[in-house]
């Protein structure tokens, strides 16, 4: 039997495409399933949606080809600042300053709007003679067979491919439908996440300003504009997100400060609930979980796609390299391979959001005084600071070849 291509990849939000591109630059065959409307966001205004690339992703991007067009859109983040505080009081006196002239390898990592990445990976998964797409129909089963695995879509088509690949996301049917389940926890918080056109220059700097509620993320946008990543409790972000565009300025602004000046909205206003999940296994038989299919983690640090496209370099690389050498790529060493390489690191960056948002969301004076104190001793110490920013770049570890920006 003929299988209808090497591998099938079930979702096509960001890290579908991404790994279709890379898999595709392997030499596979690959079908992307993706259970909404191809949707095309070219010459829309933007929405408000954006990304912190760390560095490491966008030379990930330099080697899939598809960076050139992408860099005029983008914003370099050339520092980052992280303090602590009360709504209306500002920043405590200490604090931690990573500056992006510390490494050699230039800006720590860019900004870049959803609407610019999404529509130009879609565009070249749509060039390239590899890859076939289906929107529109969403999977309903999925079954492994000695030889293969197999999807059924909700219109009664049957696809066949020799590997099945979830990226659909932290509630992956793709996981549930394999009998793989997640360890983790509910933050009892909500990301309210928004853009702002702001009076003074930003600088290219990010802020991440933790209050008693949850952080507050500001992240630079080209221009004078940021993005906006605020998490609050449930119970607070229900409310704020009811709240018109003014109130909910009203709400923000004790919060932001007015380091820069007057502020106002731009684009639209979205929720996210945040959690903290990790997928017991990230591969079964004939079966890998990628980006947030195997992974949700606080958004704090920025790291949730990026952790998703090192997913993706891991795994092309392995599938590559193992195909190269003759080996059975759907075979459960292959595969193991993968999840060796990339668990590790997962659960690093999972233990340590996890441990900033709890020791920094409360209002605990004692806590207050010992993490002030620590953020002041870290930025006094410039080799430990030097670490820190190459790791928030993304240079740190084990790093596929497509994240040290070569090609496989």
């Amino acid at each position: 039997m003929k299988n209808d291509c090497d591998i099938l990849i079930i979702g096509g939000g960001l890290n579908g495409p991404a790994l279709a591109l890379a898999l595709a630059a392997g030499g596979f065959s690959v079908c992307m399933v993706d259970a909404r409307p191809l949707t095309t966001l070219k010459g829309a205004g933007f929405d408000g949606r954006a990304y912190a690339l760390a560095l490491a992703s966008v030379r990930m991007l330099q080697a899939l080809g598809v960076w050139g067009e992408l860099a005029a859109n983008s914003q370099p983040i050339l520092g980052i600042t992280a303090s602590d505080g009360r709504p209306g009081e500002g920043a405590a006196p200490w604090f931690l300053h990573f500056d992006h002239l510390e490494i050699e390898e230039g800006p720590m990592g860019y900004m870049l709007e959803d609407r610019f990445l999404r529509d130009l990976l879609l565009d070249r998964v749509a060039a390239s003679p590899r890859i076939t797409q289906i929107n529109g129909h969403a999977v309903i089963g999925q079954q492994i067979y000695a030889g293969h695995t197999s999807v059924t879509l909700d219109n009664g088509q049957t696809l066949t491919a020799g590997m099945l690949i979830g990226c659909d996301g932290r509630d992956s049917p793709t996981a549930r439908r394999a009998g793989i389940t997640r360890t983790g926890r509910d933050y009892g918080q909500t990301a309210l996440v928004s853009a702002i056109w702001h009076e003074k220059p930003h600088n290219g700097i990010a802020h991440q300003f933790f209050m008693p509620n949850g952080p507050l993320g500001i992240l630079p946008l080209p221009g004078n504009r940021c993005s906006i990543v605020w998490a609050e409790t449930n119970e607070r972000a229900a409310i704020i997100s009811r709240l018109t565009d003014a109130d909910y300025l009203a709400e923000l602004r004790p919060r932001f400060g007015d380091f820069l000046g007057e502020i106002g909205l731009e684009g639209g206003r979205f929720t996210y609930p945040l959690k903290l999940g990790i997928a017991n296994s990230f591969i079964a038989e004939r079966l890998v979980l990628v980006g947030d299919a195997a992974h949700g983690i606080h958004p704090l640090a920025g790291q949730g796609l990026n952790l998703g496209f090192r997913d993706i370099a891991a795994l092309a690389e392995v599938l590559t390299l193992a195909r190269r050498r003759g080996e059975d790529v759907n075979s459960a060493i292959v595969l193991d391979r993968y999840q060796q390489w990339r668990r590790f690191d997962t659960t690093l960056m999972a233990i340590a959001t996890d441990s900033i948002n709890r020791l920094f969301s409360n209002d605990n004076a004692i806590l207050r005084l010992g993490r002030d104190l620590g953020l002041g001793i870290v930025n006094a110490m410039p080799d430990l600071r030097r670490r820190l920013i190459r790791q928030a770049a993304g240079l740190s570890g084990d790093l596929p070849r497509l994240m040290q920006g070569r090609a496989i």
